[in-house]
């Protein structure tokens, strides 16, 4: 054979013909071609488009191949008019397939109207829709009966024949939250706590976050140091909470704070005001009795040969005397501001205490405002959420080593204070701010009822009684008793090991969704252990520490975990503690800038800043997480073709829906819709957000 050899034609057998009049499937050649058309004669519909249908939508297989073709073509940024498609199915060996060149011209003749290529697509769409439900339920009427093959297959069903919209396009989750943060479930609160968490919140015009936060940090200031939880033998927790909730200026968060403390600060006046006479008459005799303990041991060092032994046995009799009379001292549960000396020094004194503020001066404190050379001194903190043994060491005074140390810490904060605390050092690194539990609810300012009723007196009347029993009940001088244990009953532990099981996955290294907070998370089962004595204590105010802890109670712990988990993710998100957010951030600004409705992966790392991703696949965690919340969707490269080159970039099409937030800055959470569900789905959390 001479001259240049025809180049053979690969064979396409997905090309199929379209199948007989007598048998064929809902489809809409003409509408499919219209399409095709539109964008052959103009090229610009082809964003509009690629939003609504997809390669699979075209019944007609040689409609596929051109549709395959134009999107290759656009990815190169190349014009997708007849002569560049026609060269490239060419190029891949399906121009015979679809007919030849003259077949595209064809198609171009056959648009009625380039301005409605949208109205086109749609009649695609529709006529693939229903083939995919006749497909389905063919399935269906044909599937064996396992249970969970007809389970998938009814589920693909409904939701295809529910299928409406932008190719199902939904609203995109804005970062910071997984949804809508869920609101605090106050329902899980004993009814003395909740109803006056609910009255506050609306007396004061406050999401019921900030109250229903602070009462837990309320019931640990007064069960802490009394009472420990034993889920499993081995396994203890104390009952000391870190709680922090992010509220802006302005938003009555002090007024909030006060109705909820007030009766701690009161009782605590009480306690010193009973326990004055008995300190003050303790006091005397033990400045009497050193006094004679001194003198004893002045006539001893006097004393002559022959009374030598006997006043000297006298001088550490009275010494001895003096020693066993121990001051107690005034007592204290709450201080507002103190320096992690100070706070190692109360903890060697009462062996609890609850820092209790409305302001985020405590994490100045924890750094170091006043010793900020020698850096933040954070082992007390530390130490007293853990119970581990603290040694304080003070001048002029033997080490004191408190065994079983128990601080608890509520504080409300502006958003910001917590937007800087992970850059804050030794904050990140030695799991301080994994300790904490966290809430971001959402501000009610410019939605607030004017002349809101105030809290009814009844209920604050029982609120401020129901506390005083708990804190009675528990109330021992420190160190005079060990902590009492409470146990889970069967199912209690049943649901507790459920939780564990559910969380685990959650936690791993380039799946789990909850990878980026696993310091946090993994602490997660001992804070809802925790919250599960809290809620029995204060469900059983006078004998609860006799009791084990029900699965119904439990169950209410579980929902709260559920809350905290979306809570902190919205937080971490705050601090920048997911190195995806920047990168996506980076990203969403980028397509709103060029108003692009597609993209490649080269095309993005084309446009990025030099060095900022150091290869092209570097975009790709931050593209996951753009997915994940519903900004992109990508359509998978096709294989390197016959004439061999490298493999097509990932193309990305954009949300058509409208943007009603602006993505590149942190989102607060969204006006909360209800609380989260069942125990199982409080243990996983919100779906939204999770890897796919």
């Amino acid at each position: 054979m001479t001259g240049a050899e025809p180049r053979a034609q690969a064979t396409r057998t997905r090309l199929r013909p379209v199948p007989g009049p007598d048998r064929q499937p809902p489809h809409n050649l003409e509408a499919e071609e219209a399409v095709l058309g539109a964008v052959l004669a103009a090229g610009r519909p082809l964003a509009e488009v690629a939003a609504l249908l997809e390669e699979a939508d075209f019944y007609r297989p040689a409609h596929r191949a051109i549709w395959r073709a134009m999107l290759r073509v656009a990815d190169r940024d190349q014009p997708t008019d007849p002569v560049t498609v026609l060269g490239e199915l060419d190029y891949s060996g399906e121009l015979a397939d679809v007919g030849g060149g003259p077949f595209l011209h064809t198609l171009i003749e056959a648009v009625p109207t380039v301005a409605n290529a949208g109205h086109y697509a749609r009649l695609v769409a529709e006529t693939a829709r229903r083939r995919r439900v006749i497909d389905l339920g063919i399935q269906l009427a044909h599937s064996d009966a396992d249970p969970a093959v007809l389970a998938h297959l009814a589920g693909e069903l409904a939701a295809t024949t529910a299928g409406t919209g932008e190719r199902g396009w939904e609203t995109p989750i804005p970062f910071g939250v997984a949804g809508e943060a869920p609101a605090f479930p106050v329902e899980v609160l004993p009814a003395w706590v909740g109803e006056f968490v609910t009255a506050v919140a609306t007396a004061t015009q406050t999401p019921p976050d900030l109250a229903g936060m602070l009462a837990l940090a309320v019931l640990a200031t007064v069960a802490a140091g009394a009472v420990e939880v034993e889920p499993r033998p081995g396994w203890r927790e104390p009952l000391c909470l870190f709680v922090a909730v992010g509220m802006d200026a302005g938003t009555r968060k002090s007024g909030v704070f006060t109705a909820l403390t007030r009766p701690v600060a009161d009782f605590e006046r009480q306690q010193a005001a009973a326990a004055l006479p008995g300190i003050t008459e303790t006091a005397t005799l033990r400045r009497i009795a050193d006094q004679a303990a001194a003198y004893a041991e002045a006539a001893a060092s006097k004393a002559p040969a022959d009374q030598a032994e006997v006043k000297q046995a006298e001088a550490i009799a009275r010494t001895a005397e003096a020693a066993r009379l121990v001051v107690p001292p005034i007592p204290r549960w709450l201080v507002d501001d103190a320096t992690p000396e100070a706070l190692a020094g109360l903890l060697a004194t009462y062996g609890r205490i609850a820092l209790l503020s409305p302001e985020g001066d405590v994490f100045d404190q924890m750094a170091g405002r006043y010793n900020q050379a020698a850096g933040p001194n954070l082992g007390v903190y530390l130490k007293g959420h853990a119970g581990d043994l603290l040694k304080v060491d003070r001048r002029g005074r033997p080490p004191e080593y408190v065994e079983r140390p128990c601080l608890t810490i509520g504080l409300a904060v502006q958003p910001e204070v917590l937007r800087g605390l992970a850059s804050r050092p030794g904050f990140g690194g030695r799991g301080l701010l994994a300790r904490f539990l966290y809430s971001l609810p959402p501000s009610l300012v410019g939605r607030r009822q004017v002349g809101a009723p105030s809290v009814p007196q009844p209920i604050a009347d029982r609120y401020a009684l129901e506390l005083h029993a708990l804190a009675a009940s528990l109330n021992a001088p420190a160190g005079e008793d060990d902590p009492a244990v409470l146990t889970l009953d069967p199912r209690a532990g049943e649901l507790l090991l459920g939780f564990e099981r559910e969380l685990e996955p959650r936690l791993a290294a380039g799946s789990g969704d909850l990878a980026h907070l696993a310091g946090w998370a993994a602490k997660l089962a001992g804070a809802t252990c925790r919250l599960a004595g809290l809620l029995h204590l204060a469900s059983h105010l006078r004998d609860g520490w006799a009791r084990p802890i029900s699965a119904d109670t439990f169950a209410g712990a579980v929902r709260l975990a559920g809350y905290l988990v979306e809570h902190a993710r919205a937080v971490f998100d705050l601090m920048g503690a997911d190195p995806r957010m920047d990168d996506a951030r980076w990203l969403l600004d980028w397509i709103s800038r060029t108003n692009l409705a597609q993209f490649t992966r080269r095309d993005a790392h084309a446009a990025a800043p030099r060095g900022r991703f150091p290869k092209a696949t570097s975009l790709d965690p931050a593209l996951s997480l753009l997915e994940e919340h519903g900004w992109l969707r990508r359509v998978d490269a096709d294989p390197v073709g016959p004439k061999g080159g490298r493999p097509a970039s990932p193309r990305f099409l954009v949300t058509p829906l409208p943007r009603a937030t602006e993505p590149t800055q942190p989102t607060k959470p969204l006006p909360p819709a209800g609380s989260v569900g069942s125990v199982g789905s409080v243990a996983c959390g919100s779906n939204a957000g999770r890897p796919r």
